[in-house]
């Protein structure tokens, strides 16, 4: 029996073609888009490109210059403040005046705050009175830097304010636990005195007393202060004693008062 002529079929070749004709018209068709993409939005592109270099060249210039501006800036400082160190506040005064205007927020802050200082050396207290209020009322100024000049403000002019206008200015910082507690408290304590509240006044005195965290000699005074408006700012009246030289340290402290 003769057998059916068999040749060889082209459909396994097939698909192949077609994957990598596809593949080639896939390819033809986003090289086509891309290219119509950057006809209609090439410029827009480019200068956005240029824009974003620009912006970044122009933040790099300006935080080179900022940063050199402020290196000047703490020189500037940090002369005034020798000249301080030797008593010529005269001097010191007039290195910060530029900083005055042109400083940022610190430098400014401290410039008023050692003319303020220069102002006081030469008796000029409302000269002083006013850079201090300036730097309490500058809100760009640090917080504790504020706070110190509402103290020196208030320090300056005690002797012509009424003591219920101390006790309003610096009644929030006279607390214990605050930074500025001692020397607030006393200024505030001493206006409380004045103002006829005892009671509050001895108060306030004993509690700066017994504040390990203020200096020995405020503390000393606030004891004396404590002790004249009747309040018992004594805690260990042993140590007490020891600091004050009465009685030696672990020595008996009986006979030493006898002594």
């Amino acid at each position: 029996m003769a057998r059916t002529p068999t040749t060889s079929s082209p459909t396994l070749a097939v698909p192949a073609e077609d994957d990598i004709l596809i593949r080639e018209i896939d390819e033809a068709v986003r090289q086509d888009d891309a290219l119509a993409f950057l006809r209609n939005h090439g410029i827009k592109l480019l200068g956005a490109i240029i824009v974003l270099i620009a912006g970044l060249g122009g933040y790099l210039l300006w935080d080179n210059v900022r940063e050199s501006e402020l290196e000047g800036q703490s020189e500037t400082l940090i002369s005034a403040l020798d000249y301080a160190d030797q008593n010529d506040f005269k001097t010191a005064g007039e290195k910060v005046a530029p900083l005055l205007d042109d400083g940022s927020p610190g430098a400014r802050t401290a410039a008023r705050l050692i003319q303020a200082g220069a102002a006081l050396e030469a008796g000029e207290i409302d000269k002083a009175a006013g850079l201090f209020q300036q730097v309490s009322d500058d809100a760009d100024a640090p917080p504790a830097l504020r706070d110190l000049a509402r103290i020196r403000d208030v320090a300056a002019r005690y002797d012509s304010m009424k003591p219920a206008d101390v006790i309003a200015r610096l009644g929030d910082l006279a607390k214990p636990g605050n930074p500025f507690f001692g020397s607030a408290g006393e200024l505030v304590a001493m206006a409380q005195m004045e103002a006829g509240n005892k009671a509050e006044a001895g108060r306030l005195f004993a509690d700066i007393s017994k504040d390990e965290e203020q200096p020995e000699t405020l503390r000393s005074r606030a004891r004396q202060m404590a002790g004249l408006l009747g309040v018992d700012a004594i805690v260990d009246v042993e140590k007490l004693l020891e600091d004050e030289g009465v009685v030696a340290s672990g020595g008996n402290g009986g006979a030493a008062l006898a002594n």
